[in-house]
């Protein structure tokens, strides 16, 4: 495979025909070694148009799905970020490269030390990553500029909301099957939120996000 032309196609493609045009995440997604992110098995599917497998019965997000969630953010050089679910740990890169510190949990201890050595390898050092059940288990409290929810949920909660700085802005995907809705939150004073559909597709649920429990959470 010839790397660097696959990058370029995923990019003419696939990323801008689904109305990403943001230079910073396209040169992102040129920057970012997406291959480094893909389970050997599947190497050769680093830059398709599909949800690769990951372990648990995971799967990595459409390249498409996760410029466009990227750009929605408006991340900057100065912004904190918050990732909910690591996964292959792609998007923690992303958001690494382009924000000031990001935060990364995921509920699979395999998937967050597989990042760090991703991590490491590419030489970015402005992240903590955390094995937790980012639905259940209490955190800090500290607020983000930038929340990345990477899983879908049945019905809107207001759990990682309340974990937005005044102008910060949460990314998540809410519905079931193909009824689903990508959103972005805003707070825009401390107590006022406005709450946008963005588009419509699908993503796999975070795990757990079916149960009652943790609907309280705060990390």
């Amino acid at each position: 495979m010839n790397l660097e032309h696959a990058r370029f196609n995923m990019i003419e493609q696939q990323i801008r025909p689904w109305d990403v045009l943001d230079q910073t995440i396209l040169e992102t997604f040129g920057f970012i070694q997406r291959e480094l992110f893909v389970p050997k098995v599947h190497k050769t599917l680093a830059f398709a148009d599909v949800e690769i497998p990951l372990a648990h019965g995971e799967h990595m997000m459409f390249p498409r799905m996760e410029a466009r969630m990227l750009q929605a953010l408006a991340i900057t050089p100065e912004d904190t970020c918050l990732e909910i679910g690591t996964g292959s740990g792609f998007v923690t890169a992303c958001l690494s490269h382009i924000s000031k510190h990001v935060d990364s949990v995921d509920i699979y201890d395999d998937f967050i030390r597989q990042t760090e050595e991703r991590l490491f390898s590419l030489k970015l050092r402005n992240h903590t990553l955390h094995t937790a059940d980012a639905l259940r288990d209490k955190g800090t409290g500290k607020q983000y500029d930038v929340i990345a929810v990477t899983g879908s949920i049945p019905a809107y909660l207001p759990n990682f909301e309340t974990q937005l700085a005044v102008g910060g802005r949460l990314f998540i995907v809410v519905g079931r099957g193909a009824a689903m809705q990508a959103m972005l939150v805003k707070r825009e004073e401390e107590g006022e939120f406005t709450r946008t559909a963005l588009f419509e597709t699908r993503l796999q649920a975070l795990v757990g996000a079916d149960s009652d429990a943790g609907r309280d959470f705060v990390f």
